[in-house]
């Protein structure tokens, strides 16, 4: 049974009657909806409580995003950071707010993103460690600007990291995905970086991998 949160989502309930359950949280990208990586759930372990967020901003005339990207023809690309900082905060917001409501283990919840879902996961977790315990980021980066300022000075220890890219990813550059490993290791976070030889998107390979992935973690 789906709950009125902050966020709109689409909810998997766990199988086990264990609670409370382990849970993933999945954050789709730039233009997209929830409906998108929720498709990944029939495939992932069952014991998992899977909710699948709607990102709040909406695009015309379908889809929604984490924080505005725009184009200009003198900056080129440049992306909203304060929004996507709203965005980072609302998330937070939406974990506390799901493990009360779908009694979820507060120690072990993953967050799932795709390309700007990726990005979010990755702010959420670098700037609050202790809600997150892995992050699966698929085809997106880290991008610096948006962490809390003291994202330093906290505890990274409990943090497991699975990143991938597509090799010929004409959306983000594969060089923005390879600086995620030093970022990483400076923090002391264990971490698996991998390429793949695709686009802008998963292959079944990089779906059994990071599955295979999550099962150990």
């Amino acid at each position: 049974m789906s709950h009125t949160l902050s966020l709109h989502h689409l909810v998997r309930e766990s199988d086990t009657t264990q609670t409370p359950s382990p849970a993933i949280i999945m954050l789709h990208g730039y233009g997209s909806n929830e409906e998108d990586l929720f498709s990944f759930a029939s495939e992932l372990p069952k014991q998992y409580t899977i909710l699948s967020v709607q990102a709040p901003y909406r695009l015309e005339p379908f889809g929604h995003a984490w924080y505005a990207i725009n184009f200009d023809a003198e900056q080129g690309k440049w992306s909203d950071d304060a929004q996507a900082k709203e965005s980072r905060d609302k998330i937070s917001v939406f974990i506390d707010e799901a493990i009360e409501a779908y009694q979820l283990d507060a120690g072990n919840v993953t967050l799932l993103g795709f390309s700007q879902g990726t990005i979010l996961s990755y702010a959420v977790a670098l700037s609050y460690p202790e809600k997150v315990k892995n992050v699966i980021a698929l085809s997106g980066y880290i991008n610096e600007k948006i962490l809390t300022a003291d994202y330093k000075s906290k505890n990274h220890k409990g943090l497991h990291i699975y990143a991938s890219h597509g090799q010929v990813d004409q959306v983000i550059p594969v060089e923005w995905a390879q600086r995620a490993p030093t970022f990483l290791k400076d923090l002391d976070i264990d971490h698996l970086y991998e390429e793949f030889p695709v686009g802008h998107g998963v292959s079944p390979q990089n779906f059994y991998s990071f599955r295979n992935w999550l099962e150990r973690h």
